[in-house]
């Protein structure tokens, strides 16, 4: 067949096919256009599933009278003139394929009123002709697009749409996502004549949370953590719920980059491995992220859909995340609504005042036990508040009569416990550390301890066993890996590229305990690894560091592996069930649990502890009814 220069109308839809696959790519293309036109309210507005027709509705700046024509070529924008703004580009939408787009595929109006003009304008397209009908209309300020018939001019397309529920799935879910990051905007969405969703504007001082609240519930927020951290030229903030939420699917995970929400494996494998000590088996973790950086520095025209971006320094990038989430994530503290309402989340205790308030007494406990209790530290300074005191919470009789009662039980078994805890005896009378004192060793596995707001329930062994596993990962990260020689070296056949990205990075493999030397072509061979791990197959763990390495730059595969020895090495090392603890091992227990990173979780990502509030006490034994 000889080369032709293919008609328009086929161009058009052959770009169409690599921007609109279904109704919720209309809907998020149109939407970004929405808010790249200074936009603060948007309606939605669907019929079947969006096949039949999508109407958006906005109150942004319009199109100026000369400009329509134009606005429905391809390549035509407003929002970059340069290969400077290209690299530059701030906006959702910047290519100018949008419209040309789903005009191919669709019965298309557009029907705008700029700010300044009389009367609107609307403008609708002939797929089929590429003719436009032009008329003067009605419409306050703003945009509305109507989209009729998707896909009726390119029928083998339309075949593979799904179920009109599902289609109006996928389009609830591309509104969420756009709704997350502009919360200065007010949305509604209507299908089939009902309202679904209505989420008013947010106001700046609110930093968002209402909108989180609308879009991914109560829940989510009860058992999130905000925060807000800058380092150079870079800034991550949001919200990361506790390993405790976890999903069994990644349908709550939201990540932007300068408002534009991505799909990125670099920083998609950085979340994977700050949760990497706190999920249980295969669960997904729960997040609302937002990333700023200098535009220059991620490349975002690297996907037709604008899903995916590439970072200048992808290495730097995944440290600054997972650092981040990781000590977002080792500072959480149980909370106190301003409502009064308890939370019994299970979540790590701790703040300034509880770390020095109430140190703890380790000279008591058994050699077994102490040395496996993470060492007193300072508490990092803003890492989290003290649990506040609320008088809604406290026992009938007072803070002062209830730490009374709490002397009067643990004199009681004096003989048969030892001492009481000297913080019981010295702490003040306004208020509890974080996680209370204890009260009992409940069947030799539970510890039992009264705090301000309630009952705190701990299993000792799990609790024990994050502590010890903290410990050995301090002390790990403060001495240097040790090397164990091979008797015999081991050679390892490798492609080519494999063989050239290990002696590029082997100072890396050298500072992991690992000496690898490059031996011919397609030849490695392995002298020494980490002493941790002298047990370990040294040829598959090789070849899966240089797969992380050839995929994303990095690899944190053998600190993984030394970390899953260690976590082997405190779960053996801890308290185990039915050994008896004294109150006062136990007070030691949970005062280390407030200084240590991830309490809230035991190495294989169970809860350690939970808190029943005084409210849910009362709840239970139908008090106040």
């Amino acid at each position: 067949m000889p080369i032709l220069q293919l008609p328009d109308h086929l161009i058009n839809q052959i770009a169409a096919g690599e921007v609109i696959d279904r109704p919720s790519s209309i809907v998020k293309e149109l939407l970004e256009n929405c808010i790249d036109a200074g936009s603060t309210r948007i309606e939605i507005e669907l019929e079947a599933g969006g096949v039949r027709m999508i109407k958006i509705r906005d109150n942004g700046c319009g199109i100026g009278v000369d400009e329509l024509p134009l606005a429905m070529q391809r390549h035509a924008t407003s929002k970059i003139a340069s290969l400077d703004d290209l690299t530059s580009v701030r906006t959702m939408g910047f290519r100018g394929e949008a419209l040309s787009s789903i005009s191919a595929v669709s019965r298309m109006s557009i029907c705008t009123r700029p700010d300044g003009q009389d009367h609107a304008i609307e403008m609708s397209f002939d797929s089929t002709t590429g003719e436009t009908q032009t008329k003067p209309a009605s419409h306050p300020v703003g945009t509305t697009i109507t989209v009729n018939d998707l896909f009726f001019n390119v029928p083998a397309r339309r075949k593979f749409l799904r179920t009109d529920k599902t289609e109006f799935n996928h389009i609830e879910a591309a509104v969420r996502k756009i709704a997350l990051s502009a919360w200065h905007v007010g949305f509604t969405l209507s299908h089939n004549g009902k309202q679904v969703l209505n989420w008013p504007a947010v106001s700046a001082s609110d930093n968002g949370e209402r909108r989180v609240l609308g879009v991914l519930g109560k829940e989510f927020l009860e058992n999130a953590l905000h925060f807000n951290r800058q380092a150079d030229d870079l800034s991550l903030s949001g919200w990361v719920a506790q390993a405790t939420f976890s999903r069994s699917q990644a349908d709550m995970q939201y990540f932007y980059v300068n408002a534009r929400m991505v799909r990125d494996k670099t920083v998609a494998h950085a979340i994977k491995h700050a949760y990497s000590d706190l999920l249980y088996h295969a669960r997904q973790p729960a997040y609302v992220l937002y990333l700023e950086m200098e535009p220059r520095d991620v490349d975002v025209n690297v996907h037709p859909g604008k899903l995916e971006v590439r970072f200048r320094d992808s290495r730097k990038i995944h440290g600054f995340v997972s650092n981040t989430v990781s000590q977002a994530l080792a500072t959480v503290v149980n909370e106190v609504s301003t409502e009064g309402v308890a939370s019994d989340r299970v979540v790590a205790g701790g703040g300034d005042k509880a770390a020095s308030d109430y140190q703890a007494t380790q000279t008591a406990m058994p050699l077994g036990v102490r040395d496996h209790i993470q060492p007193q530290t300072t508490w990092p300074a803003g890492s989290g508040a003290a649990v506040s005191s609320n008088q809604h919470f406290q026992p009938q009789g007072g803070q002062r009569q209830q730490n009374q009662l709490y002397r009067d039980l643990v004199g009681a078994k004096n003989d048969a416990v030892g001492a009481p805890p000297a913080e019981a005896l010295s702490a003040g009378d306004e208020e509890f550390p974080p996680m209370g004192f204890a009260l009992a060793h409940l069947h030799g596995a539970f510890i039992l301890a009264q705090s301000s707001h309630g009952l705190v329930m701990v299993d000792a062994h799990a609790a024990h066993e994050r502590i010890s596993y903290e410990r050995l990962k301090n002390e790990y990260e403060n001495g240097s890996v040790r090397a164990q020689p091979l008797l015999l070296p081991l050679t390892v056949h490798v492609s080519d590229d494999e063989a050239e990205l290990a002696e590029q990075h082997s100072e890396m493999f050298q500072k992991v305990g690992m000496q690898i030397d490059r031996r011919g072509v397609g030849q490695l061979v392995i002298r020494s690894i980490p002493v941790e791990l002298q047990s370990a197959n040294a040829e598959q763990l090789i070849r899966d560091v240089l797969s992380d390495i050839a995929e994303s730059g990095f690899s944190y595969r053998i600190r993984e592996e030394i970390n899953k020895l260690l976590s082997t090495m405190a779960c053996h090392g801890s308290v185990r069930a039915n050994r008896k603890l004294t109150v006062t091992e136990m007070n030691s227990l949970l005062r280390d649990m407030e200084r240590t990173p991830n309490s809230g979780q035991c190495n294989h990502g169970r809860p350690t502890w939970v808190e029943l509030s005084m409210k849910q006490l009362d709840g239970l034994f139908l008090r106040g009814r």
